[in-house]
């Protein structure tokens, strides 16, 4: 493996951890299309995993998507548009921040319900399978969607039929305010994954490199008819959504969990191993920063959408349009002063 692979991860970490501390500033400034903020700060190892996709892949995403859609390609400046509810957003602004999607780059939607988008990778396997495609689909959930039964219906599914597909939990410990020790009688969550015949795999989520590791075996087994079940250990940084203090985790539990930081993990790694200086990882993270500053200046000043946008997408094409309320009203009242 080159130098540059590991450097190029760490760019992307900067870049996906720079973008999430923007758009906790968007909420701040009240410029956010909603209050569900759900950050993804702490969990950038996930870049392991999208790094050993291909062109090509599929992937469907969850609550904390922002992260995982950033690594596989996407504008930040769109993104940061749609989590605005601006019409030059990925989806025109209704998507808002949970319901991002981009089919182009493989995006095939984030989902608000908690393990809701883990079946669109069977059909999405099954759909590379028919075609003789050497594509694989990835989920990516959260340890919230390991008491999900359409997981393991999915799961099965895929090891029955060994579809092209890998089910990636990122274990933040976490599932809203109940640490997931508390939720799950046994929290061996890869072992759940064998039972059904697939490979189960874990891995620290603070480790960049080891998580590359193990994710490029893992998808290479998927291609070859051997789904997989990768779980990521990491730490949630922050509350559930932007405005949770989570008052359920002690301070020392955060200190600690925050020193398995996947940025300062993978900054060290570099440096001890020569592949970058201090001055090239400062003048990574100060590039990330101007570029995520760029972001969201942008998408404070881009237009709402029109009101006539209210109903496109909603309706089949050719579809009339609903008329406005107020439209309807304006033509009864004047039909009868004209009567």
């Amino acid at each position: 493996m080159s130098n540059t692979a590991p450097l190029a991860r760490y760019r992307t970490m900067r870049r996906i951890r720079s973008f999430e501390e923007r758009v906790g500033e968007l909420f701040l400034k009240g410029e956010s299309a909603g209050s569900m903020l759900h950050l993804s700060i702490g969990e950038e190892g996930v870049v392991g995993v999208t790094d050993a996709m291909r062109p090509g892949d599929s992937f469907t995403t969850h609550h904390r998507g922002h992260g995982v859609f950033l690594a596989r390609g996407a504008d930040p400046a769109r993104m940061m548009a749609e989590i605005a509810g601006k019409a030059t957003g990925y989806c025109g602004g209704k998507g808002g921040s949970m319901h991002i999607a981009d089919r182009q780059l493989g995006h095939l939607g984030a989902n608000a319900i908690v393990g809701g988008g883990i079946p669109h990778v069977v059909g999405a396997g099954i759909t590379a399978r028919n075609r003789g495609l050497d594509h694989v689909s990835v989920a990516f959930f959260g340890d919230g969607a390991m008491s999900q039964g359409i997981l393991y219906e999915a799961m099965n599914m895929a090891a029955l039929w060994r579809l092209p597909v890998v089910f990636c939990c990122i274990n933040n410990q976490y599932g809203m305010g109940t640490r997931v020790d508390r939720s799950a009688g046994r929290v061996a969550f890869a072992e759940r994954a064998r039972a059904f015949g697939l490979a189960g795999a874990w891995v620290d989520g603070a480790d960049v490199e080891a998580v590359h590791r193990m994710a490029a075996d893992l998808l290479a087994g998927a291609r070859a008819g051997q789904p997989a079940f990768l779980e990521l250990s990491v730490y949630r940084f922050y509350g559930h959504a932007r405005m949770d203090k989570s008052p359920y985790r002690t301070p020392e539990e955060e200190a600690e969990g925050r020193r398995r930081d996947p940025l300062a993990t993978a900054r060290g790694a570099l440096l001890a191993a020569g592949i970058a200086t201090e001055a090239e990882l400062d003048r990574i993270d100060a590039e990330a920063g101007a570029e995520m500053d760029a972001a969201l200046a942008a998408a404070i000043a881009a237009p709402a959408p029109a009101p006539e946008a209210m109903f496109r997408d909603v309706y089949a094409p050719g579809t009339p349009q609903p008329q406005p309320q107020a439209d309807r009203l304006r033509a009864i009242l004047a039909e009868g002063s004209a009567a």
